[in-house]
């Protein structure tokens, strides 16, 4: 038996949790470690049953809560090693400093420096006896700022298109065109069931077309209308961006590949991250009905739209 549980799906968070009976990974975490715990607990899921994130790429609604999920739950995430590399980098913004600042910042030193002479006796008595609630708060503030934001109980690297297994649970990770350092999709495969996971592409590759086929379960980007899109509110770089191919599948490319590359195998197609301001769920499914057409039925390819609100309730096989 193999579960796939989505707590979230769209430009505000992603998360999902893949899970046998004896192993557990959640895919992404995209919301705030508090908000994960909640939809996991809704959810039924329990997080202090998981055995390890995995990420897909560094984009902020992919990665937001797993510092502080990791180091709570203690357990290893896996990253490819540019992923990590990226990750790091948006979690330790480089400060940059102009020359003019810098003098600024030293004349101000200078400035305190005479200041404190001047006061020492005052900030002497003042620091002589502080209260418990002041100290404590000192001393949180103090680990706060000594804690490195990016650390975590244990990272390991994997390598698209090279296989790797989480507990009893086999991942295929894949190449994905898409704006970020090394993004990736991926193939779960345990006790007989096999897991597609496909979003944030902004076509459907060759490599991807092949890792997809022969899944049980196809979790599928639908992200947007593309006269919708066109008539949105967004910039018109971040449209182009969208629109590009390294953006997002819009309703009509979900469409296209399951028309003319998707094998018909799987007995649930998973749409997901869908855009709140570039697209309807009746559009999004709407289109991919047209081109399923005939091969929708009780048992295979049975249609689910994700959402960003709230869990979507377990598929088990």
């Amino acid at each position: 038996m193999m579960r796939m549980t989505v707590l979230a799906s769209g430009s505000k968070g992603n998360s999902t949790v893949i899970a046998t009976q004896h192993t557990r990974i959640l895919v992404d975490a995209g919301l705030s470690c508090r908000e994960i715990l909640k939809r996991m607990q809704t959810a039924g899921e329990d997080p202090r049953a998981l055995d390890a994130i995995l990420i897909t790429h560094e984009h902020q609604d992919h990665v937001q809560g797993i510092a502080v999920l990791a180091r709570k739950l203690g357990i290893p995430v896996y990253f490819t090693e540019m992923t990590h590399r990226a990750w790091m980098r948006w979690m330790r913004p480089h400060k940059r400093m102009t020359y003019a600042d810098w003098l600024r910042q030293r004349e101000q030193g200078t400035t305190a420096v005479a200041d404190s002479n001047a006061g020492s006796a005052l900030a002497a008595i003042a620091l002589a006896a502080p209260t418990d609630e002041a100290e404590s708060e000192l001393c949180e503030e103090a680990a706060s700022v000594e804690r490195d934001p990016a650390a975590l109980p244990s990272v390991a690297y994997f390598e698209a298109g090279k296989r790797f297994a989480v507990g009893d649970i086999d991942v295929e990770p894949f190449t994905i065109p898409h704006d970020a350092a090394d993004p990736v999709g991926f193939v779960f495969e345990g006790e007989g069931v096999r897991i597609g996971f496909a979003t944030d592409l902004g076509y459907m590759p060759a490599n991807a077309r092949q890792a997809l086929r022969r899944c049980d379960v196809l979790v599928l980007e639908s992200n947007h209308d593309t006269e919708m899109l066109r008539d949105g509110p967004y910039p018109w770089s971040v449209k182009q961006r969208v629109m590009s191919r390294v953006g997002h599948l819009s309703n009509e490319a979900a469409a296209e590949f399951l028309e003319r590359n998707y094998d018909g195998q799987a007995a649930y197609v998973v749409l997901a991250h869908l855009s709140e301001s570039n697209n309807l769920p009746a559009l999004a499914r709407v289109s991919a009905e047209r081109a399923l057409c005939d091969r929708i039925s009780l048992l295979a390819n049975k249609l689910l739209l994700a959402e960003q609100d709230r869990p979507m309730a377990a598929i088990t096989l």
